[in-house]
């Protein structure tokens, strides 16, 4: 042991300063510490800028109705094209996996409502161009409920609804 601890001093001390085990461990703790902070500074900073774009509105809408309305100004044709993917029966409604893919061109945006929440939009992406239209995500689901998918696709709205049966609630139940 004495032989790699003076091994590393004098690595690390180059012929100057001796440095101790302890002052090496110090400062990498400290630039490990600074690393963490300009990581937290980042996500803050990217937070803030994606705010202005955020549709506050249609999230606190009630209804799935209400909600499209909101975030898109009109409603949605069924659709073939949209493929969305859920569990029939979900044993936890905290936890519900779902994902939506679709074949359409020029997609802009997807949409994840659930019917019967207390706020019925549960995600809204926004696709950029040249992107794979497919998302993933786990609900929280109150109750047994239908989950419908939405894609904006060059400016018209398209729609795939399923029922998901939740046997133990995830929002308060």
């Amino acid at each position: 042991m004495s032989t790699l601890r003076s091994s590393l001093t004098r690595t690390l001390s180059g012929g100057g300063a001796r440095a101790s085990r302890r002052t090496v461990l110090r400062g990498a703790a400290l630039a490990a510490l600074f690393g963490i902070g300009l990581n937290a500074m980042r996500a803050v900073a990217a937070f803030a800028a994606n705010a202005a774009g955020w549709p506050a509105d249609a999230f606190k809408q009630k209804s799935d109705a209400d909600a499209l309305k909101s975030l898109y100004g009109k409603a949605a044709e069924v659709s073939d094209k949209v493929k969305l993917e859920a569990p029939e029966i979900a044993e936890n409604g905290a936890v519900v996996p779902i994902s939506v893919s679709t074949s359409l061109p020029n997609v802009t945006s997807i949409a994840i409502l659930v019917a019967e929440n207390p706020n019925a939009l549960a995600a809204s992406y926004r696709i950029p161009e040249g992107t794979t239209p497919a998302v993933s995500n786990r609900l929280k689901m109150a109750k047994t409920s239908n989950v419908i998918a939405v894609v904006e696709s060059g400016g018209k709205l398209f729609s795939a609804t399923k029922e998901v049966k939740v046997t133990v609630g995830g929002c308060g139940g």
